[in-house]
């Protein structure tokens, strides 16, 4: 059975040893390891798949490591590498970017499982049926802001959500909610902020003559728009690009970098270091 194994610890001497060791002694076979050690920050990343003859589990691993984890004061996780991410997915009306990742879903490209797609309106309603997904229309005024997040937290517990995706959900979420889904949910956004704030940024860049166009993906903290950053990209652009075209070629990037970014986050590739993050690409 193959298995992920994800920690990170302060950086000493003796870790990869003794991970290693560790693996080697359940007869693991290695697949793929990956580390950094951060000399900013002192500490040591490591992501590895290996496979571990039966009958070992994730549950089984983690109690067998614990005395290494508390020796190096190692943070740890253990995942059944074939385990797909229950994803949970929020949009509201551009649907560019759920077309997208209900597709590469479908095709096996992305390492997830839609249970469900929330939106506060009800334009995704036909897409996400067309995928056979369960459609929570869930509308959202200041006055029922509450009542929403709260029926949001009890679709993610009833479905039992691993990761939430806000697919160009255009609702700002409360401090508690994003406490709440802290590590494990994305956003994604265009690259003009902050220069081109609220509506029709692409309108507003188009008419400064902007010559690239970009998206940023990245965790959802009580900040807006500056949790730690994923991934990001830009492409290209000149002075045969109108308005309609530019958000075109936007709406293009943001889909490839808000997939890549589930993708990697799905599987366990991306690291939490502090406001900053370990990709293991």
């Amino acid at each position: 059975m193959s298995f992920l194994v994800i920690l990170s610890c302060p950086d000493r001497p003796g870790i990869v040893h003794a991970v290693s060791g560790f693996l080697a002694e359940r007869g693991g076979n290695i697949l793929e390891s990956q580390q950094f050690g951060d000399r900013l920050s002192g500490r040591f990343f490591m992501r590895i798949d290996v496979d571990v003859p039966a009958p070992a589990t994730p549950e089984g691993l983690r109690a067998d490591f614990a005395g290494i984890a508390q020796e190096f004061d190692m943070h740890v996780e253990v995942h059944d590498a074939s385990a797909p991410y229950r994803t949970l997915i929020l949009v509201s009306k551009h649907l560019h970017c759920l077309n997208d990742l209900l597709f590469r879903t479908s095709t096996g490209s992305l390492p997830i499982e839609i249970p469900a797609v929330v939106s506060n309106h009800p334009d995704a309603g036909a897409m996400a049926a067309s995928y056979g997904v369960a459609f929570h229309h869930v509308p959202v005024t200041p006055d029922t802001k509450p009542e929403a997040e709260a029926r949001l937290l009890e679709l993610v517990r009833e479905l039992d959500i691993d990761l939430v995706v806000l697919a160009r959900y255009m609702q700002v979420l409360s401090d508690p909610l994003c406490r709440e889904l802290s590590g494990r949910a994305i956003n994604i956004h265009h690259s003009f902020l902050p220069s081109f704030k609220g509506a029709k940024p692409y309108h507003q860049a188009f008419d400064r003559g902007v010559k690239i166009v970009g998206a940023t993906a990245h965790y959802v903290t009580g900040d807006l728009d500056e949790g730690p950053i994923i991934e990001q990209d830009v492409m290209r652009i000149d002075h045969g690009y109108d308005q309609d075209a530019m958000v075109g070629a936007g709406r293009d990037v943001e889909a490839q970098v808000l997939s890549r970014a589930v993708r990697w986050h799905a599987q366990s590739r991306v690291l939490l270091n502090g406001h900053r993050t370990v990709v293991f690409r």
